[in-house]
């Protein structure tokens, strides 16, 4: 068991954590098939932890919510708010009873609910800012496992994919129950990505592609299985460099994630105008129904997909480079 002081004084200690885009395998992920998801640097999450007073306690500040909220974490499991149950399993992992006098800043870049990963994203920072104020840093495997359990709370039935690669900070080549596997892009390549600035709740669209599949099996698990192998051709593709051949397999694999219903007009529009704009392949990235979409591009033609995307209406959109 750890102790702690209130360390007061101490210099503030800052931890930053990526989102992360599913390249291939978003839902079909849930039920057994690979799925290929990477970093998204473009985007972060970063908690500062600070000292404060001698028994103030700890406490969250979320300086870039509408009402500037500041949460008080107290012992105990707290599943109703995210950020305060990632605290107290820290304190729990860490054998701490009684929480020590700081705060955590938390800034982040990441839209919610969009399939970014900004749950895991900001569960990774707070973990990672906390234990190394307290002056023990978790190790990968332990925040990892942390950070799955926050995911529970967002997403009922998580696949374990939004804190693998969030947290390993690699691309990853993932099948649930199965140790993870990193993939290495040897040549990066460009994606436009665009945000409808709406999204449905994650866990929404996972039940509703598993009520399918227990509906209508037959029909349902070819298309999952075809998906799984979208991802390993895909991840072939990527590790021999040829990453540039990605668009078909992106706009099939779309294609599938409509027959689950997990797209919707608005994305399926947003993919015909990436493409006409000189994408070579276009597909939803994460929960789908709202959320956002990919395009694969080169240097040459990022601008003109990120132009038409803007015009038809994306809320946000910008050009990531992969690897």
């Amino acid at each position: 068991m750890w102790s702690q002081s209130s360390r007061f004084g101490m210099k503030p200690i800052a931890a930053t954590a990526p989102g992360k885009l599913i390249l291939f395998g978003e839902h079909a992920v849930v039920h057994g098939q690979p799925a290929l998801a990477v970093p998204l640097t473009a985007l972060t999450a970063t908690v500062t932890a600070e000292s404060t007073l001698p028994s103030s306690g700890l406490h969250i500040l979320l300086p870039d919510s509408r009402h500037h909220h500041t949460l008080r974490v107290y012992p105990g499991s707290d599943t109703e708010n995210a950020l305060v149950y990632t605290a107290q399993l820290v304190l729990k992992t860490l054998g701490i009873t009684s929480p020590p006098d700081l705060k955590l800043i938390l800034h982040s870049t990441i839209p919610l609910a969009s399939g970014f990963g900004s749950g895991a994203a900001v569960s990774a920072a707070l973990a990672q800012a906390l234990s190394q104020a307290l002056g023990h840093p978790l190790d990968h495997e332990t925040l990892n496992g942390l950070v799955y359990e926050v995911e529970k709370i967002h997403h009922g039935t998580p696949s374990g994919i939004d804190n693998t690669v969030i947290v390993y900070q690699k691309p990853v080549y993932f099948v649930r129950g199965k140790p993870l596997e990193t993939f290495t892009i040897p040549h990066p390549f460009w994606l436009v990505v665009g945000n409808l600035g709406h999204a449905t709740p994650t866990h929404i669209t996972v039940g509703a592609v598993r009520e399918l599949v227990e509906r209508e099996p037959k029909r349902i698990q070819p298309i999952l299985g075809r998906m799984g192998a979208i991802a390993n051709q895909a991840r072939t593709l990527i590790e021999t460099g040829q990453s540039d051949l990605l668009g078909p397999l992106m706009d099939e694999n779309h294609a599938l994630l409509r027959e689950l219903t997990v797209s919707d007009d608005e994305l399926d529009q947003f993919c015909v105008v990436a493409k006409q704009a000189g994408a070579t392949g276009a597909k939803l990235s994460g929960g789908g129904r709202g959320g956002n979409m990919i395009a694969l591009v080169d240097e040459k033609t990022a601008p003109a997909v990120q132009q038409a995307l803007k015009q038809a209406g994306a809320a946000k959109v910008f050009t990531t480079q992969v690897g």
